[in-house]
């Protein structure tokens, strides 16, 4: 049974927030990290906001620090994108806004772009709000299949979103759209809430799932290992065993660490040390 490996564990600029992103770079190669997911919000990367030369400029820095992107995370959580949404016009404006993104995450040699299914109405029809995420999908394919970009497909809380909230779901959709460019990936958040584990998601998706976001939770919230009760350790020991070799990524969106984003990594590592291969990939 191979080991997980330190240069999977990958680093994310969520919680730098609050720091330039060049200290959030140098932060990563001062821990030992080869890999970052980047996400893309301001002040750091927001798309909307960046030229091909501020795109190109953020590449040399990353670049210059050989570091990788492994995956471009272009914020979508919140207010006004939604693949799903009702209203032709913001739906429209949420495709454009990632063909936008898989251009900017070819600049950056990033081989996946990360993208959540949006939310219907809860007094709809699911089944309307399920065909206009399949539609938009359908597009957001295309698109990557001429950028031979992956888009990696994030199921979400139950709060976040009444469409994909658990693996069955992320199934059936992979399986509608049949697209070699769209595969699966878990946040242990909604996969705890849906009282699932790595197992489960290998039995259903098998080859299809790509990508995880690694964080403790209580069991909701995005956590540094030891600050909630999931069963990371457990976790890791269910990716050695199916034989998972991409990236986990930290993505701690919770705000506790904004002041101090150091100090989260450096008790993750501690927490990752126990229990990781110590050679590189």
């Amino acid at each position: 049974m191979a080991k997980i490996m330190r240069d999977q564990i990958t680093g994310m600029n969520f919680h730098y927030m609050h720091y330039p992103f060049e200290y959030f770079l140098d932060s990563m190669v001062r821990y030992g990290f080869k890999n970052i997911e980047l996400w893309g919000a301001s002040p750091h990367f927001y798309v909307e906001d960046m030229s091909l030369s501020d795109i190109r400029r953020v590449k040399k820095e990353i670049t210059r620090r050989e570091l990788s992107v492994v995956c471009f995370t272009p914020e979508q959580c919140v207010y006004p994108i939604n693949l799903a949404a009702k209203e032709n016009q913001i739906r429209e404006k949420s495709i454009q806004y990632f063909i936008k993104s898989a251009e900017a995450a070819k600049e950056l040699e990033a081989p996946m772009l990360l993208v959540t299914p949006g939310w219907g109405y809860e007094n709809e029809n699911r089944d309307e709000a399920w065909k206009r995420t399949r539609d938009s999908l359908d597009q957001l394919t295309r698109a990557a299949a001429d950028l031979d970009l992956t888009l990696v497909f994030e199921p979400l809380t139950r709060v976040e979103s009444n469409l994909v909230n658990d693996a069955h779901a992320l199934k059936a959709m992979l399986d509608e759209v049949n697209s070699p460019y769209l595969k699966g990936m878990i946040d242990t958040i909604p996969m705890a809430l849906a009282n699932e584990d790595f197992l489960d998601y290998d039995r259903i998706l098998k080859k299809d799932l790509v990508h995880v976001h690694f964080i403790d939770g209580k069991p909701e919230g995005h956590l540094v290992w030891g600050d909630g009760v999931l069963p990371l350790e457990k976790y890791v020991e269910q990716l050695s065993q199916i034989g998972y070799t991409g990236a986990l990524t930290l993505e701690y969106t919770s705000y506790q660490y904004v002041q101090d984003p150091d100090a989260a990594i450096e008790k993750t590592l501690r927490s990752f040390s126990t229990v990781l291969e110590i050679d590189s990939m």
